[in-house]
């Protein structure tokens, strides 16, 4: 079972004072399983059609947890599919996966990353009797029949940080991000001031694997584990990754460094107690999760009771959005610092930058 220091908050704003959902990537026709589009116990006329970004299901991160919400509402009786993105693909395949969750009769359909945010806008103005969720996205432009669930990264980041400054023996740690994006750059931005608020000394170094419009940064646990090694032979101790399953070779390369103690910092899910990675698990300090799964559900739930979230809701550390997972109780010894830290971000006394 996830282990998690509950450090996250929910904002709420709009029409029914919450803020929104952002999407993430998905493979417009093909379902993940022959069963996703059955329900669970206690059958619901909800349909609800799910868009994966890059990676998808197993994905140990990003994309899994945004499965954990959508398995805990088919589990409650509301019936689902599933779509995954693929690597490369045009902005018309990202519009056909929409428009044929859509056509299936699913009502709400999810988006889970923000590179759908153009084809979201464009899919929500053609079908404006369909509910459009998606996740870690808002636009001033979308339409109003979709909802923008989105998290205040930089807070959960801030304390990776701090974890990593106080655990650092070569006071250099490292940052990798998987797109050089707005999004990511608001992890960098937390981690680093998070570093530079325990000890303004430490070096922070930093790598992007790809630039948009190459989003494959995202999915190439090849480029995660070269650039994490990369990191490691100019002396980083301690590597954060917000790269989605490219990741998993960074925290693969940390793992097996033999040249010194080297710790990494998991993304999204609790990485130590993702099977696939669970052999790492003792290289994994802690993992900065953000929990899509929760608002995956809330929005879901919602739905479900006709009472549907509407406008921008924000997940961050008040409200339980973002957290330092503990597997491992390899922080349990800095509980003290990072329980002030977010203290001081939850009471306003510290404001969290969103770019570096």
């Amino acid at each position: 079972m996830r282990r998690s220091l509950k450090l996250a908050a929910v904002v709420l704003s709009g029409s029914l004072g919450i803020a929104s959902l952002a999407a993430c990537g998905a493979k417009s026709t093909d379902s993940t399983s022959s069963s996703s589009a059955s329900a669970g116990a206690g059958s619901s006329s909800l349909k609800v059609g799910m868009a994966y970004d890059i990676g998808g299901r197993g994905d140990q991160s990003f994309n899994d947890s945004a499965a954990r919400g959508l398995d805990k509402a088919k589990g409650e009786g509301v019936q689902v599919n599933e779509a995954e993105a693929k690597t490369g693909e045009a902005e018309a395949d990202k519009e056909s996966r929409l428009s044929s969750l859509v056509q299936a009769g699913y009502n709400p359909v999810i988006a889970v990353g923000f590179v759908y945010q153009t084809a979201v806008e464009k899919v929500a103005k053609d079908n404006p009797n369909v509910k459009f969720a998606i996740i870690d996205s808002a636009s001033t432009t979308q339409p109003s029949n979709v909802t923008s669930l989105t998290f205040s990264e930089q807070e959960g980041s801030y304390l990776a940080g701090v974890a990593a400054a106080l655990k650092t023996q070569k006071k250099h740690v490292g940052f990798i991000g998987g797109v050089q994006s707005e999004l990511i750059k608001k992890f960098e931005a937390g981690y680093k001031a998070g570093v530079k608020s325990v000890d303004p000394s430490i070096a922070v170094e930093t790598t992007y694997l790809t630039t948009p419009p190459d989003f494959s940064g995202f999915n190439d646990p090849g480029k995660g584990k070269e650039a994490a090694q990369g990191q490691l032979d100019k002396g980083a101790d301690v590597i954060y990754s917000a790269a989605g399953s490219s990741g998993s070779g960074a925290i693969e390369a940390v793992a097996n460094n033999s040249a010194f103690k080297a710790w990494a910092i998991g993304v999204d899910s609790d990485q130590a107690s993702q099977p696939a990675l669970k052999k790492y698990a003792g290289s994994i300090l802690t993992s900065m999760v953000k929990n899509v799964d929760t608002a995956v559900y809330k929005y879901i739930n919602a739905a479900k009771s006709g009472t549907p979230l509407t406008g921008v809701v924000n997940f961050d550390l008040k409200a339980d959005g973002v957290s330092l997972s503990t597997t491992g109780d390899h922080i349990n010894d800095i509980q003290t610092q990072l329980k002030a830290a977010a203290d001081k971000i939850t009471s306003g006394a510290t404001k969290v930058p969103t770019a570096p």
